[in-house]
C-alpha cells in the first residue's frame, strides 16, 4: 500500500519530541499495512495528520461532536460512516484528517508513565483506524479496534496502552 501523509505541526511545542514526523508516518504506515486494515485500506491513501494544540482541539470537539472540551485525538473520516467503500479508480483514496492535541498528548503519557513518542504513536494508530471504519461505540467494536492497536504497537516495539 502507498500512502501519501500530509503531517502538519501547527503548535510548537511538539518539538520535544525528537523527530516527532518520522514518528507519525511509522506508526501511520504501520497501522495501514496491518493485517486488521488489510481488508479496509486501499492500494493507494492520502490522509492528514495534525498536531495542533488542546485550545484547536477543543474549537473542533466544541463545534463538530458538540463536547467544549479538549480530547487527545479526533478522527474525521472522507468516507462513509458504515465502513469504507473504497472506490477502484486507480486514484489515490482519501482517508481524511487526524488531529492531535499536545497538551493532552504530554498529559496522558506521563500518567500513564509512557514515553510521548509512544503514546504519540498510539493516538496515530487510533486516529488511522477511525479513518478506515473502526470504532469503539459498542463493546464488542471496542474490543476489536483495542486488539488491533495492541498488534500494530506491539509491531512497533510499543508497549499495550490497555495493560
Amino acid at each position: 500500500m502507498t500512502t501519501e501523509l500530509n503531517i502538519t505541526v501547527q503548535a510548537e511545542g511538539w518539538s520535544a519530541i525528537a523527530d516527532v514526523e518520522a514518528i507519525v508516518r511509522k506508526a501511520a504506515d504501520a497501522a495501514l499495512s496491518s493485517d486488521a486494515a488489510k481488508d479496509n485500506a486501499p492500494n493507494e491513501a492520502e490522509a492528514a495528520i495534525v498536531l495542533a494544540d488542546d485550545g484547536f482541539v477543543q474549537t473542533l470537539n466544541r463545534d463538530y461532536r458538540g463536547k467544549d472540551k479538549p480530547t487527545n485525538v479526533l478522527s474525521f473520516a472522507a468516507l462513509d460512516d458504515d465502513g469504507p467503500e473504497m472506490p477502484n479508480t486507480g486514484e489515490p483514496v482519501e482517508l481524511g484528517d487526524i488531529i492531535i492535541a499536545l497538551e493532552t498528548t504530554l498529559s496522558e503519557a506521563e500518567e500513564t508513565q509512557t514515553t510521548p513518542a509512544d503514546h504519540l504513536s498510539h493516538l496515530v494508530v487510533h486516529g488511522i483506524l477511525h479513518l478506515l471504519g473502526f470504532d469503539h461505540m459498542e463493546d464488542e467494536e471496542a474490543n476489536v479496534m483495542e486488539d488491533a492497536e495492541r498488534t500494530i504497537l506491539a509491531s512497533l516495539n510499543i508497549s499495550d496502552p490497555y495493560a
